[in-house]
């Protein structure tokens, strides 16, 4: 089975190669219409059939994979915390050096296929020479530049708004409002407000980004979707699956605190203090959609949404860092480890109905 962050590395870097490919066809069917066909292309460039058809498909997406690969694993990190303009600027001058070399292997074999010679073929060179000083050579420096600027600005988007956001607004799964059964962690930080005291708004702002950060690999590890960040409070969500699924959200809870814990000795010499929180998991339906005219985002709207923010709020008067509903507990896999712990039942604030809660101990 593939591990989740591996699934969503997988996610976030397929949309590359689609994009390298779909450009590459476009400029294709662009010079085709600007030449009027295959046998008015300058005779620097590569004389299309199907072969070269192919190979050319294949070797576009691949690179477009390589780009989405180095961007995913490697170059976000190095330029996490650049602005906007240094981090497009330094990559497109990364990328150039890259493109040179994939031009200088890519464009001998293709020519060695059109006129059939071997590689080492003085023709093949010959070929090549006189491509670099041609408008082949300009019109394939557009074509890379465009593709790379189409795929940077999605890296970069996919980053702000959330890349299965982005697929989701693309496909358009909530144009039109539909009913989910859904999972709710609202997760708020501890005493957050002597904190933000103690440390100043900079610093205080400087922990925050912390602490998402250090959380966000174990939200990826179970498969957690953060619906929003209010704040020092975030709600992630979940969709109802099987009864073993469904414990993911506990075991997110427990992954994100020892995350913390590790890190400890960081956060002390770093804030002097290390950020807990606590958490209220409920479950229900609610409406799915696309809202907003100046500004889009998917909104979930139903009665869950309160009731679990309810049940965090009441962490702290019961003396706990996890509650869950008895909905949640119902729906557990019974086979699993997790000892639940019955409270007992409680009045939710603007609830006419009390709800039973439990607590992992």
């Amino acid at each position: 089975m593939i591990r989740p962050k591996t699934k969503r590395d997988l996610n976030r870097i397929i949309p590359f190669g689609v994009i390298w490919l779909l450009s590459g066809w476009i400029f294709l069917i662009v010079e085709l219409a600007a030449t009027d066909s295959f046998n008015q292309l300058p005779t620097t460039a590569i004389q299309m059939d199907t072969q070269i058809f192919i190979m050319s498909s294949l070797a576009i997406t691949c690179v477009g994979l390589f780009i989405g690969f180095i961007e995913i694993k490697y170059l976000e990190n190095v330029f996490a915390n650049k602005k906007f303009i240094v981090k497009i600027c330094s990559k497109f001058f990364i990328y150039t050096l890259v493109f040179f070399f994939v031009v200088l292997i890519t464009f001998p074999i293709a020519a060695s296929l059109e006129i059939k010679a071997g590689l080492f073929d003085p023709r093949v060179w010959d070929k090549y020479l006189e491509y670099f000083t041609s408008i082949t050579h300009l019109s394939t420096v557009l074509q890379l530049t465009a593709s790379l600027i189409v795929s940077l600005f999605y890296s970069e988007i996919s980053e702000y708004i959330g890349q299965g956001v982005l697929m989701k607004f693309f496909t358009g799964k909530y144009h039109s409002p539909i009913e989910e059964e859904r999972i709710f962690m609202f997760l708020d930080m501890k005493s957050s407000t002597s904190i933000a005291e103690k440390l100043g708004h900079v610093e205080y702002f400087k922990l925050l980004k912390s602490y998402y950060a250090d959380i966000a690999e174990p939200i990826i590890d179970f498969e957690g979707e953060i619906y929003q960040y209010v704040g020092d409070e975030i709600i992630v969500s979940w969709k109802l699956a099987s009864p073993k699924l469904n414990t993911r959200c506990i075991d997110c809870f427990f992954a994100m605190r020892d995350a913390l814990l590790q890190k400890s000795d960081w956060y002390k010499a770093t804030f002097g203090i290390v950020p807990t929180f606590k958490a209220g998991i409920h479950l229900g339906n609610v409406t799915a959609g696309e809202i907003g005219v100046i500004k889009k985002e998917i909104l979930f709207t139903g009665d869950v949404l309160n009731a679990t923010a309810r049940i965090q709020g009441l962490c702290n008067s019961l003396n706990t860092d996890l509650l869950l509903s008895s909905d949640l507990a119902e729906i557990l896999n019974p086979d699993n480890k997790l000892q639940l712990k019955v409270l007992g039942e409680f009045n939710l604030r603007g609830k006419e109905e009390s709800k039973e809660l439990y607590t992992v101990g």
